[in-house]
């Protein structure tokens, strides 16, 4: 079982991502994480693996300040993640939350997409520009004015995943991507999201999509950082996975596949 080394005191410039040290219990005493350091560099797609109970919620709540860390720190970008920076950190970490409906609550997929940079200030035609750019990149313009409970659900994950990509993030945190979707709109969403240019940090026990999309992972159990390795070598350790409760589909052998994300 291989450690993650903790972040050096040298230069972080190349770290979007930057979490030392986290520490955090919840109100009624449950301390969910133990001391999480994890640096993601910009530009990764990086998939955050672990069982339920591990903290990975509670990790990702960190990076955009839904939570305060009770020890450690956390920066996106060298900005730290303090009640002054939340409007900035919030616009430069995106969240795309497992059940779109918990992001599309307005009349058609334009207002929805326009909600968060309207609130920025933006207005008129460099808006409708955001709106329909970040529509477009999910493959979604087409639906710009359709009322998003008319869309199927693998729609109206693209649209949610197009609200924060209006925001024009640094980093897009996607919370089970490919749950609850069917095959075809899996591999539609596997194909955007190969082509954003962002940092990708993935929550998910998809294992076979984390290994299609992230070439690295980073699991959590119990709170604390396990492994930190390529998808591959973490997916065939077998002491690894056993350990942590990870278990790959039936059938599924990550030795068969003949390539892999870069």
């Amino acid at each position: 079982m291989t450690t993650a080394n903790p972040p050096d005191g040298g230069e972080t410039s190349g770290a979007v991502l930057d979490v030392r040290g986290l520490a955090f219990a919840y109100p009624d005493g449950h301390q969910a994480l133990f001391g999480v350091d994890l640096r993601v560099d910009r530009g990764e797609r990086v998939a955050l693996l672990g069982p339920n109970g591990a903290g990975k919620t509670t990790l990702v709540l960190h990076l955009n300040g839904i939570l305060t860390a009770g020890r450690g720190s956390v920066a996106v970008s060298g900005l730290p993640v303090a009640k002054q920076h939340l409007r900035e950190i919030r616009r430069r970490v995106g969240i795309v939350f497992q059940d779109p409906d918990d992001q599309l609550f307005l009349g058609t997929v334009r207002q929805d997409v326009a909600f968060g940079p309207a609130n920025l200030g933006l207005k008129g035609a460099a808006l409708e520009r955001r709106v329909m750019d970040a529509l477009e990149r999910v493959g979604m313009a087409d639906f710009v004015d359709r009322p998003p409970h008319h869309l199927s659900y693998g729609q109206r994950r693209r649209v949610a995943v197009a609200t924060v990509l209006a925001m024009e993030p640094e980093v897009l945190v996607l919370d089970e991507p490919s749950s609850n979707l069917d095959p075809a709109s899996r591999r539609e969403l596997a194909d955007i999201l190969r082509t954003l240019d962002v940092t990708v940090l993935m929550v998910t026990h998809d294992l076979p999509y984390a290994l299609e999309l992230c070439p690295r992972s980073v699991v959590l159990s119990e709170g604390v950082v396990v492994a930190d390795r390529p998808t591959f070598d973490v997916l065939t350790d077998e002491a690894l996975m056993a350990a942590h409760r990870l278990e790959l589909p039936w059938g599924f052998d990550p030795r068969r596949i003949d390539s892999l994300p870069r």
